[in-house]
């Protein structure tokens, strides 16, 4: 089992940057992919970029590339989501997720963090 707790969000304005931080907890943490999705208002949930535990291999969807990093603190088991140049349609409830890279079925969700960009 593994807990995920988001921190960071809040209000900024367009241009701006912010720093997400997800906290980890919970067995084998190496044997896990940790990613970040979003889901604006009356949108489903997307897919916003990933890390696997172990390698530290990334992968970002297009409309974050150039903009967003993911970093991990091994010593803090803490991933972070580096915001830059932040746009209104990146507002959206930011949600940090566990995968087991072995059975992509075992997944853990956080609460989940709300950013607003404004213009």
């Amino acid at each position: 089992q593994v807990q995920v707790v988001e921190s960071g969000g809040g209000l900024v304005q367009a241009g701006g940057s912010l720093r997400l931080s997800c906290a980890a907890s919970g067995s084998t943490l190496s044997t896990y992919a940790m990613g970040w999705f979003r889901q604006a208002p009356g949108k489903e949930r997307e897919f916003v970029t990933a890390m696997t535990w172990s390698s530290g291999s990334t992968v970002y969807a297009d409309s974050v590339k150039g903009r967003f990093t993911i970093s991990r603190d091994n010593a803090k088991n803490t991933v972070y989501l580096q915001m830059s140049s932040l746009k209104p349609e990146d507002t959206a409830i930011y949600y940090c997720n566990a995968r087991a890279q072995l059975n992509p079925a075992i997944s853990y969700w956080g609460q989940g963090t709300q950013v607003t960009v404004s213009s």
